[in-house]
């Protein structure tokens, strides 16, 4: 064997291992570090709204209005199913504040008072944009025994800037007192009587209210008169988004 070529070809062997080495090492310096990188955070936004409403009805005097902001998997009311307690409550008597207690609710801003027959008012809603879910706006027709009217979940996030929704909506019967008209039975100015009544003597569902019948249509037992009776709608209720 000729060593001398041997000896240059282990060299040439060493060499290039070296190079490779080399070459290893430089490409692990060139790779951009693997740590997680934080982005920026995201500064929340508010949405106001504006929402107005108006009394429709000829003697029918709304209690302070409810508006109430809630997650989208949130229902305060529906049709054929019983009232809940909060619901009962504000159908009755107008307390609205039992609604802060149903679940999903976010927010509960009550109107400035006693809307009454033919005025409006507008109430300002200002919402983190991280936290705009569903409206539901609810009263209560005080010269009854437990009417109610609004609407339910309604999803704020459909409306852009400058855009308005507009609901006309009808009285529904809670279903948790009998309309019996009785004196003594209506929280309203026609009576003055009892507001809440925890026993439920009706269908125990809501529906859309029969209307009042009154002393003037022939229930002689009846506080109320013809200027109590009221058509669908009962309430012109605008939302609104402003910014």
């Amino acid at each position: 064997m000729n060593i001398s070529k041997l000896n240059v070809k282990t060299a040439s062997l060493a060499a290039l291992s070296a190079a490779a080495l080399l070459l290893g090492g430089c490409s692990d310096n060139d790779h951009t570090s693997s740590a997680a990188i934080t982005p920026p955070a995201v500064t929340p936004t508010m949405q106001d709204y504006t929402i107005n409403i108006t009394n429709l009805t000829a003697n029918q005097p709304m209690s302070p209005i409810a508006v109430v902001t809630h997650t989208t998997d949130s229902v305060l009311w529906s049709s054929g199913q019983s009232a809940s307690l909060a619901l009962e409550t504000l159908a009755e008597s107008g307390d609205a504040s039992g609604l802060t207690d149903e679940t999903g609710v976010t927010d509960l801003i009550s109107g400035a008072g006693i809307l009454m027959p033919g005025a409006s008012e507008a109430i300002s809603l200002s919402l983190d944009s991280t936290s705009v879910a569903d409206l539901s706006v609810l009263t209560m027709l005080v010269n009854t025994n437990d009417a109610f009217t609004g609407f339910s979940g309604y999803d704020l996030s459909e409306l852009a800037i400058g855009e308005s929704q507009v609901f006309r909506v009808i009285a529904y019967d809670a279903g948790t007192e009998a309309n019996d008209e009785a004196k003594g039975t209506i929280p309203g100015p026609a009576d003055g009587g009892e507001g809440f009544n925890a026993a439920r003597n009706d269908t125990n569902k809501v529906h859309a209210h029969p209307g009042v019948i009154s002393s003037d249509d022939g229930l002689s037992d009846s506080v109320l008169n013809a200027s109590h009776r009221f058509d669908n709608p009962v309430l012109l209720i605008k939302v609104s988004r402003t910014e």
